[in-house]
């Protein structure tokens, strides 16, 4: 890495953390900053505030550090495996499967007094994500212009999302109807238990891209070239799609789908490093990846406190003029 590369995680870093503690200080229950960490670690705290903090806001945050670098990756391994730079989870439509697929399987459970796992639900939500990836797929074999691909995903997406919508809507049980936050994407309701679980599994399809690392160096140099390396084309495009697919079901199971930020965050990070290596990708997209959503979740709990609208269109509103600006730019150069 060079001298830039240092300086950007360096600044990513100190931003996380002031990130972290304005996300812990802050909400409808205001908390003095020289209080926090007495209630983090419950000496001469407020019961109440002790409570808010470890019970509601530190899972709430170690949540949005690891599902929003999991988007990020994500994003980054599917912008390679098609080689566009305005593909991720959301505009494809895997993040729509899964999510699809999740709430069917809970309005299954629900209407029957029962609550699946938060594992069960992880796995509806990768069924649907590789459906979702296996139909897209499917469609690149006849439709070779990508800008055509992209926008048969964006359908996908939209078709999964009103039947998803449908489902929800005509739902009898109260706890059901209940899921339409979810399905734009929240990020209440977490607890230590399920960022255990989310750890494990992002974790996994962490430490697994990083052994792709020198594959997809020598990838991005085009097929016969990684080829000739020694490189498995076939098994690295199956890795790259098996982790992006579970990396959104991850996502989606425990927060439903969150937009763009899978999209926006590979180009932030070039903009910030000026290179494509994925040693610097990887780790970077998900630090970055981490940032945007904490600072994306906290607009959404805060701005219009106490209400809280979907982080979903917080993230929008600010990744999507990043996006507009890569298609400009992508367009420009051809």
């Amino acid at each position: 890495m060079n001298k830039r590369c240092y300086a950007a995680f360096g600044i990513m870093t100190m931003l996380l953390i002031a990130a972290v503690y304005l996300n812990l200080i802050s909400g409808s229950v205001s908390i003095a900053p020289d209080k926090v960490f007495a209630a983090l670690f419950g000496k001469g705290a407020d019961a109440m505030q002790s409570n808010v903090v470890t019970a509601i806001r530190l899972p709430r945050i170690a949540a949005a550090f690891i599902l929003g670098g999991a988007l990020a990756l994500a994003g980054y391994m599917l912008q390679t495996f098609f080689d566009n730079p305005i593909v991720g989870p959301f505009v494809l439509g895997i993040s729509s499967g899964a999510k699809l697929t999740v709430a069917l399987s809970l309005i299954f459970f629900m209407a029957r007094g029962n609550k699946p796992g938060s594992l069960f639900l992880v796995g509806s939500a990768f069924i649907g994500a590789i459906a979702a990836m296996a139909l897209v797929l499917l469609l690149s074999i006849r439709v070779r212009s990508m800008g055509i691909l992209v926008v048969c995903g964006i359908m996908i997406g939209y078709i999964c999302s009103a039947i998803t919508d449908l489902v929800v809507t005509f739902a009898d049980d109260a706890n059901i109807v209940n899921l339409h936050n979810w399905s734009m994407g929240s990020l209440s309701g977490m607890n230590m238990t399920d960022v255990g679980i989310m750890t494990v599994i992002i974790g996994i399809c962490l430490m697994a891209s990083v052994f792709l690392i020198k594959p997809i160096g020598a990838y991005r140099l085009g097929e016969a070239y990684a080829g000739s390396g020694g490189a498995n084309i076939i098994l690295l495009r199956i890795m790259l799609i098996l982790i992006s697919s579970l990396l959104a079901a991850t996502v989606t199971a425990f927060a439903g789908p969150i937009s763009f930020v899978g999209i926006a965050v590979p180009h932030l990070l070039r903009g910030m490093t000026k290179t494509s290596e994925p040693g610097v990708m990887i780790p970077g997209c998900f630090m970055l990846g981490a940032l945007v959503t904490l600072v994306c979740d906290n607009l959404a709990r805060t701005v219009f406190a106490p209400t809280e609208v979907s982080i979903s269109s917080v993230t929008a509103v600010l990744l999507v003029p990043v996006v507009i600006a890569v298609m400009i730019k992508r367009r420009s150069r051809s």
